[in-house]
């Protein structure tokens, strides 16, 4: 799992970014200034500390049931130390939910697909939010069950994270779609309904269920490719062509 402290994860992308990187405009998390002004490689540690330590108890007995005292206790530490990080419990939890939408909402931004023609893009970068999912298991699905525990500047931000990656993924469903390689009618309806098979994940994903995650990645990723009129498996048909 990525850090929630990495530069991705502190960006809050106004606006679509330019291809090929991530807006620069960068803030820890929306609409509030960081409670510890000047990190350092060890201030940081702490706060993934403290972050690890709020998503299992989240995890485990929900949010409004958590407490400092107790993301205190589990560490073997005192409320003042992780208030000197932490404005609240709040902000620890959006600062474990923005890391996972960043992850989720920003993968077609690296530039790294450009290159392939617009279906694989589609397909890979369907199958990438899936995995950004599975990664950041479980404070990936805190925004289905804690839906209520947000302040309405994380949701507006949230949703212009969103916007920025449908903005992106519409124009290469229509693209793929006019090259005769995906069929579907409405593009937004058939983005929507393809990225929103991992959110089905808080209700029945474990990490030592049945499925491993590989397994999960796959069967989730060939349901979302047939959503969008991709199939067979347009990432294995692409090997095969080029390495007979």
């Amino acid at each position: 799992m990525d850090s929630v402290n990495s530069p991705a994860a502190r960006q809050a992308l106004p606006s679509p970014a330019p291809r090929g990187r991530r807006s620069a405009a960068a803030t820890a998390k929306p609409g509030r200034s960081p409670r510890q002004r000047a990190p350092t490689a060890g201030t940081d540690a702490k706060r993934e500390r403290i972050l690890r330590a709020a998503e299992v108890l989240f995890h485990e007995q929900g949010y409004e049931r958590s407490t400092i005292e107790q993301i205190a206790a589990r560490l073997g530490v005192t409320k003042p130390f992780v208030y000197y990080y932490f404005h609240n419990k709040q902000e620890i939890l959006e600062t474990l939910s923005w890391a996972s939408s960043v992850a989720c909402f920003t993968v077609l931004d690296d530039g790294s697909l450009d290159h392939l023609p617009a279906h694989e893009q589609v397909a890979q970068a369907l199958q990438r939010l899936i995995a950004a999912t599975l990664d950041h298991h479980p404070a990936a699905f805190f925004g289905y069950r804690e839906l209520q525990a947000y302040r309405p500047e994380y949701m507006a931000a949230q949703k212009k994270l969103a916007k920025h990656f449908y903005a992106r993924l519409c124009p290469l469903l229509e693209r793929a779609r006019a090259e005769g390689r995906l069929h579907f009618n409405d593009t937004k309806i058939t983005a929507l309904a393809a990225c929103s098979l991992p959110g089905f994940l808080y209700t029945w994903y474990r990490p030592d269920g049945r499925l491993s995650r590989e397994a999960v990645l796959r069967e989730l990723s060939l349901l979302a490719w047939r959503v969008v009129g991709l199939t067979p498996d347009p990432l294995q048909t692409s090997k095969t062509r080029r390495h007979p």
